[in-house]
């Protein structure tokens, strides 16, 4: 009698359990969780659109949800992961999650990529800020450019610093 009582006190503790969404909390609105859920429904009805991938990682990078960006990556079909544009936005999915050095090796892919593109693009050159930030940091030993704040700013300052010589 005594094991039925505390479990069906436990059982009135616990309340019901509804379904909640993965990103409550964050700084998803009402609108834009709906453009989020009607990404992820035409990624899921065209799993092999490269720029529709992009889209959702970008919106779940939009709403810090990095776990999520590398799934939605790391989940799609060959072709659309070596996908330029994709591979840009899993490079900054993989930083924000703290694997700088894996950020950086697919970066170069990107910028690699780039350098046999006919025209640079807007992308490219994001692609070669980035890698000259990530080298930075890989080389102060930061993973977690989160987790350092003040090492990751340095690596910024080094980064952007650039010395032009005039020979006069």
């Amino acid at each position: 009698m005594a094991l039925l009582t505390a479990i069906g006190a436990l059982w009135l503790a616990c309340g019901i359990q509804r379904e909640k969404p993965v990103l409550a909390g964050t700084a998803v609105g009402a609108s834009e969780s709906a453009a989020l859920h009607a990404l992820e429904s035409e990624v899921a009805t065209h799993p092999n659109d490269a720029a529709r991938r992009r889209a959702l990682v970008q919106s779940y990078l939009d709403a810090h949800a990095p776990g999520l960006a590398l799934s939605a990556v790391e989940a799609a079909p060959g072709d659309v992961r070596r996908d330029r544009a994709v591979e840009h936005v899993y490079a900054r999915a993989l930083l924000e999650q703290g694997r700088s050095a894996d950020a950086l090796t697919v970066e170069r892919q990107v910028l690699a990529a780039c350098a046999l593109a006919a025209a640079p693009s807007a992308m490219c050159a994001s692609a070669a800020r980035r890698v000259a930030i990530l080298q930075e940091l890989v080389a102060f030993g930061v993973e977690d450019a989160q987790a350092h704040p003040e090492t990751s700013a340095v690596a910024y300052h080094n980064a952007i610093h650039e010395v032009r010589l005039v020979r006069q």
